[in-house]
C-alpha cells in the first residue's frame, strides 16, 4: 500500500514541476499530457496540459498535474491524498468509507491507468483518490 500527495494545477504544472525539482533536488520528470492520452478526444487549449507527473521526495512520490482548462481550479484548494493498494478489496472498503457523508468525485471503476480507481471529497472536505496499483511502492 501506498500513500502519495497530488497537487493541482491550473496550467502552470510545469513552472511547478521546474520549481520543485530545483528545490528538492530531483531529476526533472517524465511527463504525460492531455494529449498523450489513449483514448481521448483533448480540446485543443489542453493537449500540452500536463496529465501527470511525480517527484519521489522523502519517501513518497509528490504527483502534479494541470486540471483541464475551464475546471473549477480554486488556488489553495488544490492537494489531494492517494492511496493505492494491490487489495481490490480493501480499496472497495477504503472508497465506501471515505464516502460516507461525503461527495462522489470519480466513480470506483476502470480507467486507462489503473484497472479500479475512484476519487472522492469526505465530510470533512478532504479530497482523496484511489487506486489498484499493479505492485507496491516505497
Amino acid at each position: 500500500m501506498y500513500f502519495d500527495v497530488f497537487l493541482s494545477f491550473d496550467g502552470d504544472c510545469r513552472a511547478a514541476l521546474e520549481f520543485y525539482t530545483k528545490v528538492f533536488q530531483q531529476e526533472f520528470p517524465n511527463v504525460m499530457t492531455y494529449g498523450q492520452v489513449p483514448e481521448g478526444d483533448v480540446p485543443e487549449a489542453d493537449r500540452d496540459r500536463i496529465l501527470y507527473a511525480d517527484i519521489p521526495i522523502f519517501g513518497i512520490h509528490l504527483m502534479l498535474a494541470d486540471c483541464p482548462s475551464g475546471s473549477d481550479f480554486v488556488k489553495g484548494n488544490n492537494t489531494c491524498l492517494s492511496i493505492g493498494t494491490t487489495d481490490a478489496a480493501e480499496l472497495k472498503r477504503l472508497y465506501t468509507a471515505l464516502s460516507e457523508d461525503g461527495e462522489v468525485e470519480v466513480p470506483l471503476g476502470e480507467t486507462f491507468f489503473s484497472e479500479l480507481f475512484g476519487m472522492v471529497t469526505d465530510k470533512f472536505g478532504v479530497t482523496w483518490q484511489l487506486g489498484l496499483a499493479l505492485a507496491q511502492t516505497a
